[in-house]
């Protein structure tokens, strides 16, 4: 069973897989603890308590079913932090096997629980994606097991589906995917442009559609040659860490594009790295490690396996069906997914501007961290750093609907001034009390022309549609705790 067990060769792979992953918890912890509670906490736009009132725990499995507070959340969200940098710094590796198993575990439990009552702000196909790696992570082994061939291989499996699921419904998807257009609109009105966005808008449209074209090579091609032997396996995999590298300086994606990464040097062999001068002075790197380890280890990595092919039907029927769907978990322990991302791609770009007024004042605005908001704030780097409240205010200026029931909430937390929820914007205008009316104003927003751009320091441009919510007051929009 050895013979077929340990993979010789992947050492410093696992080693920045399994440091990369934790780098990741790390920053999915940090942005737990710093937002839940102005977004899911007690007092917050759509509580945990009245979640699971009303959910019952076979359908989001979490500890906070058992029992919620906003102290025990925070106790949760920053012990998956510390846990996460220990295991960062290599602390984690270094420890007996079952008490390594036993860290990962934790941080995959701990972070379950916070997806599954997080409600729409934890909706995005990453938080299901860094699940399912974070599950089979607990598996990888430490520094004195050779890494476990069978769930390299399950890794691999992730990246194909990451990849091709993402390439298939781009293709099955808009028509500007097919006639290789999508890139003239998608760095102006993707959720949350990067300070280079602007400069990729702006290359010329030839490239633009050599772009496109490349992408769909990336993820209906290459994700084939990741079971191919090596070098084409490897090969294929390092194409597209590059191309997610592209990728993480045209925008900010959260961490999805930092995870294929992740799962990419998983499928690099040592070779490579050692051709780079990468990791090969490390001990735990470079140790051939001591064999396949235990017995019992090894018969339940092959049972992880063996459950993720059998969990893979519903996601493999998905991709090969005409009415593929995005970012699903089949499962409500998130072990296996299905995931994609843009099937469609937004002509012009639509924000919704919260403004308030004190009295008979001035409207003024309040600008959020990352989303655009003055035309000349300059978009800025976020990822792998989550903005949440930025992210869900893209898709409510796309349809309203998005905004239910936490739009009207968010206006009367900045009514009554709450610390948390301002605590979420870059700034507040009114610092000497909170306004007595707010609204929410819908424009459209396009990035500046190179001469727009010289002439006034502007980044965008933006018009006035209509109110999206009309003027209200504290009288307006009752507490809903």
């Amino acid at each position: 069973m050895g013979a077929w067990f340990a993979a010789d060769g992947y050492n410093i792979g696992r080693l920045l897989v399994q440091r990369g992953l934790a780098a990741v918890y790390l920053v999915a912890f940090l942005v737990a603890a710093n937002q839940f509670r102005a977004l899911i906490g007690s007092r917050g736009l759509t509580p945990v308590p009245s979640f699971v009132a009303r959910v019952p725990f076979k359908r989001s499995p979490s500890l906070f079913h058992w029992r919620y507070s906003d102290r025990l959340f925070a106790a949760v969200a920053w012990s998956g932090a510390t846990l996460a940098a220990l295991t960062l710094v290599g602390v984690t590796a270094r420890l007996p096997l079952a008490l390594t198993m036993l860290v990962w575990a934790l941080m995959w439990a701990a972070y379950l629980s916070i997806v599954n009552v997080g409600q729409r702000w934890y909706g995005f196909g990453w938080e299901s994606l860094l699940l399912e790696v974070g599950f089979l992570a607990i598996f990888l082994g430490n520094a004195d097991t050779a890494p476990p061939w069978p769930l390299l291989l399950a890794l691999r499996w992730v990246l194909f589906r990451l990849e091709f699921g993402a390439g298939l419904i781009k293709w099955r998807g808009d028509p500007c995917w097919r006639d290789l257009t999508c890139l003239y609109f998608h760095h102006e009105t993707q959720p949350m442009p990067g300070p280079l966005s602007w400069w990729f808008h702006r290359l010329p449209r030839p490239l633009h559609r050599v772009e496109v074209a490349a992408n769909h090579v990336t993820q209906l091609v290459l994700p084939f040659g990741l079971f191919l032997p090596q070098p084409v396996a490897g090969a294929c995999a390092v194409v597209m860490v590059v191309t997610q590298l592209w990728l993480v300086l045209s925008g900010n994606f959260s961490w999805l594009n930092w995870m294929a990464i992740v799962l990419g040097v998983s499928a690099i062999p040592d070779g490579f790295w050692a051709w780079l001068r990468i990791g090969t002075g490390d001990g735990y790197a470079a140790a051939s490690a001591g064999g396949a380890g235990p017995l019992w280890w090894v018969v339940l990595c092959w049972v992880v396996v063996a459950l993720v092919a059998a969990l893979s039907i519903g996601p493999v029927r998905n991709l090969v069906s005409s009415h593929q769907v995005m970012n699903r978990s089949f499962d409500p322990l998130h072990l296996v997914n299905t995931y994609g991302a843009f099937g469609s791609v937004t002509r012009d770009r639509r924000e919704v501007v919260i403004e308030g007024r004190a009295g008979d004042g001035p409207w003024l605005e309040y600008e959020f961290k990352g989303k655009p908001g003055s035309v000349r704030g300059r978009p800025g780097q976020f990822a792998p750093y989550h903005l949440r409240l930025d992210w869900l205010m893209w898709f409510v200026a796309i349809s309203p609907s998005y905004g239910e029931p936490w739009l009207t909430r968010l206006l009367r937390q900045l009514l009554v001034g709450d610390p948390a929820t301002l605590k979420l914007l870059r700034d507040n205008p009114f610092p000497d009390g909170p306004p007595t009316e707010v609204r929410a104003v819908l424009y459209r927003y396009r990035f500046t022309t190179r001469d727009e751009h010289r002439a006034t320091g502007d980044w965008w441009h933006r018009e006035r549609i209509r109110d999206l919510v009309p003027a209200v007051t504290l009288a307006d929009v009752p507490d809903w705790r």
